[in-house]
């Protein structure tokens, strides 16, 4: 088969989403499905989908429009807000956005007005991390201001936690959310129906403390690669090698460990140091920097990441493997989104035919969700 190649299990990433929307539907929390890490990979959010997920989220237009492309129904939400410029086409694509400066709630307003729809728009509020979002005590202004904005409608509010200065979400910031929430409703006289509480992230919050007014969470690692963001640890009962990272081996020689001659920058940057262990067998791969971070690898036994260039992988091995060797790796979200990202690495989906012995938490039954009120419409 072609190498390098990203080997997919859609059938792990359905059991995954399936063991998360089951989780959390006890708690009275959704799950949007996020699709950003496979490029908007339609078979990945089909694959979410029947794992019970009642949206699909991404930061990028692109990967939306491709989802609509591909048949998907699901309602849309694009994660990043759009530039103003971008209006038009996120309203034609997406039902849900989220949203931070008035000038993008206002090209929004423009753009469902032409396309005589509503757009739902989700607030974002800063909560401590310090990426996107309005600091909360310019909630209720801004939050009135969409109000009164013709053709859009406020959905909820959200935050993002983890992702910038690693914040991790808990009682207390979830309590602001959810006391935040009412406060808005109650001085705006309406119901928010979206509160998204953020991320991957979020599970441990969400496992072990009572929700509030938190219905909504935007899973992406979790659901694709079965870990705890917080801590990379493996997550009790999902699949954690649902993509497998193949490459070939194009060298592998007899070398010194220490180089040879005066030293300056390497191509990204200082290189690592190396102290004088004898001769190694040096193995490299055919895939590098551009394709993938390879700090973000996990090599099979035996084999071990020495460093990296823009297109070669130098890697350390007991035994001489001879050149077409396949190696697979396991990989962390960063390498992950780097290798989807790659047009020079092929994607081979399949899906397992038996399922391994998940240990599974028993809430209720998943609810079907309801209809989103925010439609879009050629």
């Amino acid at each position: 088969m072609t190498c390098p190649r990203i080997e997919i299990d859609l059938t792990k990433i359905e059991e995954n989403a399936r063991t998360l929307v089951t989780l959390l539907s006890g708690r009275g929390i959704d799950v949007t499905g996020v699709t950003k890490a496979t490029l908007g990979s339609p078979e990945v959010a089909k694959a979410m989908i029947a794992g019970g997920v009642v949206r699909l989220g991404d930061s990028r237009l692109e990967n939306l429009e491709a989802l609509r492309d591909a048949g998907i129904q699901a309602p849309l939400t694009l994660l990043r807000s759009p530039t103003p410029d971008q209006a038009d086409r996120t309203v034609a694509c997406a039902s849900l956005s989220q949203v931070s400066e008035r000038d993008v709630v206002e090209a929004l307003s423009g753009a469902a007005g032409r396309r005589g729809v509503v757009h739902g728009l989700v607030l974002m509020v800063e909560l401590g991390d310090l990426r996107e979002g309005v600091l909360p005590e310019n909630a209720l202004d801004f939050a009135r201001h969409i109000s009164l904005t013709p053709h859009v409608a406020l959905a909820g509010l959200g935050t993002n936690l983890a992702c910038r200065a690693g914040v991790v979400p808990s009682a207390d910031n979830m309590g602001e959310l959810s006391a935040l929430v009412n406060r808005l409703e109650s001085e705006l006289g309406q119901h928010l129906s979206l509160v998204s509480g953020g991320n991957s992230a979020n599970l441990a919050w969400a496992i072990a403390a009572p929700a509030g007014r938190i219905n909504d969470l935007r899973l992406g690692e979790s659901i694709l690669l079965g870990c705890d963001p917080l801590t990379r640890i493996p997550l009790n009962g999902l699949h954690a090698d649902a993509f497998t990272l193949v490459v070939s081996v194009i060298e592998s020689l007899a070398k010194p460990t220490a180089p040879r001659g005066a030293t300056g920058e390497a191509a990204f940057g200082v290189p690592t140091q190396t102290g004088e262990r004898g001769t190694i067998i040096q193995t490299i791969a055919a895939i590098g920097r551009q394709d993938v971070d390879p700090d973000g690898l996990a090599p099979p036994q035996g084999i071990s990441v020495l460093a990296a260039s823009s297109d070669h992988l130098v890697l350390e091995s007991q035994h001489h493997l001879p050149p077409g060797t396949e190696i697979h790796f396991g990989l962390d979200y960063s390498a992950l989104l780097r290798v989807m990202t790659s047009p020079f690495v092929a994607t081979a989906l399949f899906a397992t035919t038996c399922l391994p012995t998940l240990i599974r938490p028993s809430p209720p039954p998943v609810p079907p969700p309801s209809p989103s009120p925010f439609a879009t419409r050629p």
